[in-house]
């Protein structure tokens, strides 16, 4: 999944949605357990995700808003999935997804958004997002961790995917199936926005 915009940077606040409060939250109590359960301290954890120590002292007293690159970072780091560090307590039978109360994450420049369309409850090996990348927006990828893998269709718009060497070009109702543990990037190369859905898998247990 989208990691690091070209213009982006790990001391700068990312815009969130309007639940943006409650997100901070979410995350600085996750990001404190799951380092303490893995006996890391801040110092350990800023050279495993190369996320410096103060930057992950401020999001776990809530300080600082972190980047969906940053996010991306601890959480390769911690090495669990993007969704431990946003999960919510266990609750149990059905669960609705209001559009109006989901939880959606934007990059620096907001051409880049990602919009959870799955309850963050208790350890998960797959993921479903919906994705929008504005008129001419660039994302950048780094690697995640060893197994994972993205499977990707367009709504509507045109996706430029680039992996390594290779490009492709998908448009409505194409959809593309990849190994996410090497950098890769999407692009828009149009002037109208492009939606799609991506489901991530986790092959490795959580460790």
């Amino acid at each position: 999944m989208a990691t690091k915009l070209e213009s982006s940077s790990d001391t700068q606040e990312a815009p969130f949605a309007e639940s943006g409060d409650y997100i901070t939250d979410v995350v600085k109590e996750n990001l404190k357990l799951i380092r303490h359960t893995k006996g890391f301290s801040l110092d350990k954890l800023a050279n495993r995700c190369g996320v410096s120590r103060a930057m992950l002292s401020q999001i776990e007293q809530g300080k600082s808003v972190p980047t969906i690159s940053v996010l991306w970072k601890i959480a390769n780091g911690l090495n669990v999935p993007f969704a431990e560090l946003l999960k919510e307590k266990n609750q149990d039978g059905i669960h609705v997804l209001k559009a109006e109360n989901s939880k959606v994450l934007y990059s620096n420049s907001k051409v880049f958004s990602s919009r959870a369309l799955f309850p963050f409850l208790g350890n998960r090996k797959t993921e479903f997002y919906e994705l929008i990348l504005k008129p001419g927006g660039h994302e950048v990828s780094e690697a995640h961790k060893t197994g994972t893998t993205e499977n990707i269709v367009v709504v509507s718009g045109k996706l430029r995917l680039r992996l390594g060497e290779k490009v492709v070009e998908l448009e409505p109702k194409d959809s593309v199936f990849f190994k996410a543990d090497v950098s890769h990037e999407y692009s828009n190369p149009t002037d109208q926005e492009t939606v799609m859905y991506l489901v991530m898998d986790y092959i490795d247990e959580v460790g």
